[in-house]
């Protein structure tokens, strides 16, 4: 895989469901370092998108590319350098932060002071260093999303998708996840792929992608979308699109 190369393609991506159409015809890329929006109401098939993009579920029709790869050739390749947060709580309840952490972080091989480093690294990154004893139960919903998000960076990912990830976060919480996942991106190279309903968490991607009724209603920037609107609020675009169900776009 060349440096130049993208970090993940999805290419006539179909999954459907009996009769029921999740995904059709899905084409798109994502660039190291990239930060890609992901919006769409309830029901456009941004979970299911997840899903296949995470391994869980193949699709009916189409390729997925990450890392050069494909699940079926090398899915370890791919999960070792892939961080994932699911719409749905996954933290073990019963566990403390640290040993969330470190179950997960063992996954990936971390171990010894390596392994206590990136616990250390990412329970600071969330201001949970007071916390990191008190079993994940305890939490709030807003401090249990934090763990999760948390788990996921354990392994270094090079590519971290996110499926509503605030959820249960304050608003103060919330901008300050964005910012620094946006940082993630900018400084680390990482590349980000963020489901969302809430705008303003994607107003600052390098591209947004509008997912309406399982195929894509536009690939353009911020400011594209705001255009194909003829309005100067992501909101109002978002609004506006998903109204009129507008014809597929031309990735910017």
């Amino acid at each position: 895989m060349n440096q130049s190369d993208p970090i993940m393609t999805l290419s006539s991506v179909s999954k459907s469901y009996g009769k029921i159409d999740a995904l059709k015809d899905i084409n798109f890329e994502i660039k190291a370092g990239e930060f890609v929006g992901l919006l769409g109401p309830n029901g456009a098939g941004k979970s299911t998108m997840f899903q296949i993009i995470s391994g869980l579920f193949a699709p009916n029709e189409g390729t997925v590319t990450i890392f050069g790869r494909h699940y079926s050739d090398d899915s370890s390749a791919i999960l070792s350098r892939l961080g994932v947060v699911f719409q749905d709580r996954s933290a073990d309840l019963d566990l403390t932060i640290k040993a969330n952490l470190a179950f997960h972080g063992r996954l990936f091989g971390l171990s010894g002071q390596r392994l206590q480093e990136r616990i250390l690294e990412q329970t600071q990154r969330f201001d949970m260093g007071e916390m990191i004893n008190r079993r994940v139960r305890q939490l709030s919903g807003g401090q249990q999303r934090k763990v999760e998000i948390a788990r996921a960076l354990m392994n270094h990912p090079s590519l971290l998708i996110m499926d509503e990830a605030t959820a249960g976060l304050d608003s103060l919480s919330r901008a300050a996840l964005v910012q620094d996942i946006h940082n993630l991106a900018k400084v680390d190279g990482v590349s980000i792929l963020w489901a969302t309903h809430l705008v303003d968490e994607v107003a600052q991607a390098d591209r947004v992608i509008l997912l309406q009724s399982g195929g894509i209603v536009a690939d353009t920037t911020p400011e594209g979308m705001c255009a194909m609107a003829n309005t100067d609020d992501l909101t109002a675009a978002y609004a506006t699109l998903v109204k009129s169900g507008a014809p597929k776009q031309p990735q910017a």
